[in-house]
């Protein structure tokens, strides 16, 4: 476990910069982490997204199967690597609080 400063905010993150505890992720934590992994701006489509992978853990606890993602958000894979170029895992799931998925290496 480690703890990150990004624009002033401290953050505990594992090992792999996902969030210990995703019950602290707001908004604005949300636009950290997105401009510390190069996303300068989060678009509609970028929350759409981020919507998505917290309504699945909040009802299964845990993030949803890249093929419900791009089912449920319209957008293919490779859109998805569009908004978020570390992918939906590593990129999009931090970004929304996401402790580490399962198979995520």
């Amino acid at each position: 476990m480690a703890i990150i400063e990004i624009e002033g905010s401290r953050l505990e993150v594992d090992d792999d910069g996902f969030l210990v505890n995703p019950d602290i992720w707001n908004e604005h934590i949300a636009h950290l982490i997105a401009k510390s992994d190069g996303i300068a701006e989060l678009t509609k489509e970028h929350w759409n997204v981020i919507r998505i992978i917290r309504t699945n853990f909040e009802e299964k606890g845990k993030a949803p199967m890249i093929r419900a993602l791009c089912q449920e958000s319209g957008l293919k894979l490779r859109e998805i690597y569009g908004l978020f170029p570390l992918g939906p895992a590593r990129g999009a799931c931090r970004v929304a609080g996401l402790p580490k998925p399962d198979g995520c290496i």
